[in-house]
């Protein structure tokens, strides 16, 4: 019997060992307290097994001392364990200090008996095959011992039980077997101490316990914990579940899965029927083991979106075991990205496409389309901010709605439209279905009406044809929106063409500003002067104005780029450049003509984008010149914006000893109110104010009167376009002071007019 336990016992630790090793290099944290633990139930099991194989009584001892040591080792390594284990059962406290002191207090009491003798002791026992056993004899010390391991077993079975308490059954089974295992472990010391039993066969059950705990710590799947987990969590999903069987018989499904296939009680059979009735047959035998689908259910505002993603399942031998389908209601999510996409793509005001939009879309049809002639038309409200002033912005706004609500009515299903910016609308529609007259009779008369007003809106349309389909539809509305510019009668004639002749005008502004900066360096442009004289005929001074001697055009008139470069800003740098050239000439004279003086062009343009005052003052001190010479010419259409500003402005040059002349007075706005404001030292009246009227009585009295006016407000006035002697006698006659025009000179280059100065010096 003797070498049956120490064959079991060999076993045991061979076991032990083993567990030891794996569980060291587990990577799981629980991992190294359980090498511990069980690393330390191999000193009491191999005490035992010195015991039973003991010669001798001092070979018996020592196998009781590693026993009895063995046993607090156990203990500690069992403390660690319970500590991370039962992570949760207590309210984070540390094992008190005190325990390990009365295990290590043990420790040395056990090591003092062969001292004291107050531990232990053994006795010789025959046993049945005559063999000597050493029973163990039990005093005060061992006594102690048992106390101390048993309070510490105690101590982690309550651990234990307490954290089965407080987790939900489902939880409790991977806690339940290791605490029946240290019970039962703990059971079987107790009857092998109080029955006096020779060989102590608790150590079997240590054994076992340690393998026990080596397993459900480590590898043990609790498959009804996750079985009951795996539901619940399934049940809580928003998505739809269901679960078939190789057949594809549904055999399981979520509560919200029993809602979607109408499935009662647990009636899951009917479930196959009913998805294949609302789906269609989502899965086909050439289709892979997973797939994902959309479908659409019912019409109209009910319409109901799903994701359908079914899934086969395979055991470890890749035969199908059955499948799962979760079903996504993804009906608001499309609803959300509809309504972001439509608010993306579609003006908040009118409801129609935006801009940029409405640009892919017409990209889109037209090459989708090459045989179909398409008009690109640009839509352009007159005056509409006159509107929004006179009437109020939600009058503007509905006007607008107004004028998108035409488009609707009126353009097909072939058509595109939509809202480019503004007052400004585009459309895209097949050349087929575009009928000049109609439109033209419509949008004449479009009549916007409200309770509280009713206004008729000026709307006009510039078309091009889309026969380079290649092209950037941006450049197509540029093109459209140039047709505008030929509406000469804009109360009469609303729709107008893109044409050759205004793409012949495009090009031609984009190469005269392309060469500007070139014709500025090699003075291409330069200065021609008309002579302004007095009452007398005399030569008193000259207006700069810009002209242009290209080298392949030859001479360019000032209305074919003087336009141009006012409409794109690029008048600056021509006004910049008289201004300088005027310097040069003024510095130049300065012993053979020091009386005269030159008039320089400030466009409106140029408020905007220079400090006028700076650049002229800053020229005028370069080139040493008086500032009285370097007179200053303004339009009065420079007052119309900002006239405080501009006023400022005028101000300041007076202050610095520049004259300020107002041009062109009577050719367009002026009025005796901005007479009577207006900071200037000269007033050029223009001679085609005369040839305006029927009655030229009446012009030349208002000339007159004009003059008149001017005199007794201190201002000197020049009247320009003078062509006859007549003209020049009657003005004198008036009271004109100065003069200038065809009758005296035309413009010239600045060396024939310094020969005509000299020619009218000598007569």
């Amino acid at each position: 019997m003797r070498i049956t336990f120490c064959i079991i016992f060999l076993m045991m630790i061979l076991i032990l060992v083993i567990c030891t090793t794996a569980a060291w290099r587990s990577p799981k944290k629980i991992g190294k307290p359980v090498a511990t633990l069980e690393a330390s139930l191999i000193p009491p099991i191999l005490g035992n097994l010195m015991i039973v194989g003991a010669p001798n009584e001092l070979a018996a001892h020592i196998g009781y001392y590693v026993y009895f040591i063995g046993m607090d080792l156990v203990m500690f390594a069992l403390i660690q364990f319970a500590v991370v284990y039962c992570m949760g059962a207590g309210n984070g406290q540390k094992v008190p200090k005190f325990i390990y002191g009365l295990l290590t207090a043990d420790m040395i009491q056990i090591l003092l008996n062969p001292f004291s003798g107050h531990v232990f002791d053994t006795e010789p026992l025959i046993m049945d095959d005559n063999s000597v056993y050493h029973r163990l004899l039990s005093y005060i010390g061992q006594i102690f011992h048992r106390v101390v391991d048993y309070c510490i077993l105690a101590g982690v079975i309550l651990i234990f039980i307490i954290i089965i308490l407080r987790n939900p059954r489902v939880y409790r089974e991977k806690y339940s077997i290791i605490l029946i295992t240290m019970i039962l472990a703990g059971l079987w010391q107790s009857f092998y101490v109080f029955s006096h039993v020779p060989i102590d066969r608790s150590m079997i059950g240590f054994g076992i316990s340690g393998i026990m705990i080596f397993y459900f710590a480590l590898y043990y799947r609790p498959l009804r914990l996750l079985d009951r987990m795996l539901s619940d969590i399934a049940s809580e999903m928003p998505e739809a579940l269901f679960v078939f069987d190789p057949n594809r018989i549904c055999i399981w499904a979520n509560e919200q899965g029993r809602r979607l296939a109408e499935i009662h009680g647990s009636n899951y059979e009917k479930a196959s029927e009913n998805l294949i009735r609302m789906f269609g047959n989502s899965k086909q035998p050439s289709e892979p083991d997973r797939q994902v689908i959309e479908r659409t259910v019912g019409s109209g505002a009910g319409t109901k979106y799903y994701i359908l993603e079914e899934q086969e399942v395979r055991d470890e031998k890749q035969k199908f075991t059955g499948s799962y389908l979760r079903v996504r209601d993804v009906t608001e999510e499309k609803r959300k990205l509809k309504r972001e996409m439509y608010n993306a793509t579609h003006d908040t005001l009118t409801g129609l496409y935006t801009r940029e939009y409405l640009y892919q879309r017409i990209a889109e049809t037209l090459s989708a389309n090459p045989d179909t002639e398409y008009l690109i038309i640009f839509i352009d409200v007159k005056n509409f901010k006159i509107v929004n002033d006179i009437f109020g912005n939600d009058f503007g706004d509905y006007a607008l709605q107004c004028i998108a609500e035409w488009g609707r009515n009126t353009l097909s299903d072939d058509c595109l439209y939509g809202r480019l910016a503004g007052d400004t609308f585009g459309i895209c529609i097949p050349k087929a279905e575009f009928d000049s007259s109609y439109i033209e009779d419509k949008i004449s008369n479009f009549v916007v009406k409200t309770e509280k007003a009713e206004h008729h809106l000026l709307v006009q349309l510039g078309v091009y044809a889309a026969d380079r389909k290649n092209m950037d539809v941006s450049v197509m509305f540029d093109r459209a929106h140039l047709a505008l510019s030929t509406i000469k009668d804009e109360y009469h004639t609303h729709v107008a063409y893109y044409d050759t002749e205004i793409r012949q005008q495009l090009l031609w502004n984009q190469e005269i500003s392309a060469q500007l900066h070139n014709a500025i360096e090699s003075r291409q442009l330069c200065p021609y002067l008309q002579p302004i004289a007095d009452s007398s005929g005399k030569t008193v001074g000259a207006e700069a104005l810009a002209r242009w001697i290209h080298p392949e055009h030859g001479f360019l008139s000032p209305a074919l780029f003087i336009p141009v470069f006012e409409k794109n800003g690029m008048i600056v740098e021509v006004d910049k450049h008289m201004w300088r050239c005027a310097c040069e000439i003024l510095s130049r004279w300065e012993t053979e003509h020091p009386d005269l003086f030159i008039s320089v062009n400030i466009s409106p343009k140029d408020f905007y984008f220079i400090d006028v005052v700076s650049e002229i003052k800053n020229l005028v001190n370069e080139f040493h010149i008086p500032p009285s010479k370097l007179r200053i010419e303004i339009t009065e259409t420079v007052m119309m914006n900002n006239a405080d500003n501009r006023m400022e402005i005028l101000n300041i040059f007076r202050q610095s000893g520049f004259i300020v002349e107002m041009d062109d007075f009577g050719s367009g706005y002026s009025s005796l109110n901005m007479l009577k404001d207006m900071p200037v030292d000269v007033l050029k009246i223009d001679m085609k104010f005369l040839g305006r009227t029927k009655d030229s009585g009446k012009a030349q009295k208002i000339v007159k009167n004009i003059i008149h006016l001017s005199k007794e407000l201190g201002i000197t006035a020049l009247t320009e376009g003078v062509e006859t002697e007549k003209q020049y006698q009657s003005l004198a006659e008036m009271g004109c002071s100065l003069f200038q025009g065809y009758y005296f000179s035309k413009p010239l280059p600045v060396k024939e007019f310094e020969t005509y100065l000299k020619t009218a010096q000598a007569e």
